[in-house]
């Protein structure tokens, strides 16, 4: 399997790499295959209880910003540099936690110069497309990884982070993915519940990720020019190749929750959507209407969109799964449920401000891994699996056809951004 090429000319390219089988790998017996990577003893580093953990922040938007202060918060860690594209949103990391000026780092090359420094962990919080090769970068400097959702963009991208995470703990490194959900109680328990049989024979099931566009501020700004790549940059949820479009950039919360109710792969997807509503600018979809099938004739009918709604209720991110014993029902944010009969019915809780208590959960995590010397790294499989549904999704919609699960491993399509690297700061 041929690693995941940076089409940017960023300078890092991958070597030939040993293929690890995907089903196995996803069903948790990928341990084995991670021993094809041998920690030198100059890497291996023990931590106290009370030692903090040197961080590096890669990506200074919004979100990078927010979590580099919930990793402050936490206790656990010093965030002692920084970096991303644009000066001025270093500048405002850097100066809300007290990073040095030479410790902000600019330019596409700008993880290169973090990854360089003497610190133990980064956190990647850049635009989806590149988290693939910044991770390699990570892992190959010997740091462990924390990475937002979604891992990758396109196949490849997903395989990469699959070996990154291998060699990772090969180097006896942590690499986390930040999914909120999984580490919600209730969420925890009522899918137990599912996977014990809560729901007897399963029937149907449906999910939603309804909501309007947070990309408003940001419409502006490429709007005055669509071409210019540092633009694109600034607004990359706009853009389809470095967000992966909103399926895999957002809606992946409700296909994550959905793969991980059944707990296989999908059999194939089939489905539609396209952009009708939003301002014209971008070229990502504002609505996606999805039917994805599963073993034993199951199927999971799933819609998205990011436009104003005018009140329509409900929206979020739902999923509901049915069977012959009882109803699951989650929302982010919202009620957590089983619906059932006898002692099939989970009365479940509320799941109040997941976003913020969800991540801060897995920067605890992360920060617990490191210092217990826990390299088993457990939510990347499901993770990689779930990007992937997302990118099936996709796929199946921009062709307007069905796509089978054996035919998106396949695809070795490396999608480009097509930047403009000559005019762009490295």
């Amino acid at each position: 399997m041929k690693g995941y090429v940076n089409n940017l000319k960023l300078g890092v390219k991958m070597a030939e790499k040993q293929k690890i089988d995907r089903r196995t790998f996803l069903t948790g017996a990928g341990a084995a295959a991670m021993a094809f990577t041998i920690a030198k003893p100059e890497i291996a580093k023990g931590y106290k209880a009370n030692e903090k953990i040197s961080l590096g922040l890669i990506g200074c938007g919004g979100r990078g910003g927010w979590i580099a202060k919930l990793f402050k918060e936490n206790g656990g860690y010093d965030v002692t540099a920084c970096a991303d594209y644009f000066q001025d949103r270093v500048d405002v990391v850097g100066k809300d936690l007290n990073i040095a000026a030479g410790k902000r780092y600019t330019g596409l090359n700008c993880y290169k110069k973090l990854i360089e420094q003497d610190i133990d962990a980064v956190a990647i919080i850049s635009p989806p497309y590149f988290h693939p090769v910044q991770a390699e970068a990570a892992v190959d400097a010997g740091k462990h990884v924390y990475v937002a959702k979604p891992i990758a963009v396109d196949v490849p991208g997903c395989n990469s982070i699959e070996e990154s995470s291998a060699k990772a703990a090969g180097k006896k490194r942590c690499f986390l993915v930040d999914f909120q959900t999984r580490v919600d109680q209730y969420y925890i328990e009522a899918v137990k519940r599912v996977h014990a049989g809560a729901l007897g024979e399963m029937s149907f099931g449906e999910g939603v990720f309804h909501g309007g566009s947070p990309w408003g501020r940001v419409w502006p700004i490429l709007a005055k020019d669509p071409l210019n790549s540092e633009n694109r940059l600034r607004a990359w949820g706009l853009d389809k190749v470095l967000s992966g479009d909103i399926i895999t950039q957002q809606s992946i919360h409700t296909l994550d929750v959905m793969s991980w109710i059944m707990n296989e792969e999908p059999l194939s997807a089939v489905g539609t959507g396209g952009r009708t509503l939003n301002p014209d600018v971008g070229d990502i979809w504002d609505h996606f209407v999805l039917t994805y099938q599963y073993a034993n004739n199951v199927g999971i009918a799933f819609s998205a969109h990011q436009i104003k709604g005018f009140g329509t209720q409900p929206n979020g991110i739902r999923n509901r799964m049915f069977g012959s014993k009882g109803v699951l029902e989650t929302k982010y944010n919202g009620q957590i449920r089983i619906l059932g009969s006898g002692g099939n019915s989970y009365k479940g809780g509320l799941s109040t401000s997941i976003y913020k208590v969800g991540a801060a959960a897995n920067i605890a995590g992360f920060q617990k891994s490191i210092v217990k010397g826990d390299y088993t790294n457990p939510t990347v499989a499901p993770s990689v699996r779930s990007t992937l549904v997302s990118i099936l999704g996709r796929k199946a919609a921009y062709q307007g056809r069905k796509v089978t699960w054996s035919e998106l491993l396949r695809d070795n399509t490396v999608l480009d951004p097509k930047l403009d690297t000559k005019t762009l700061k490295l």
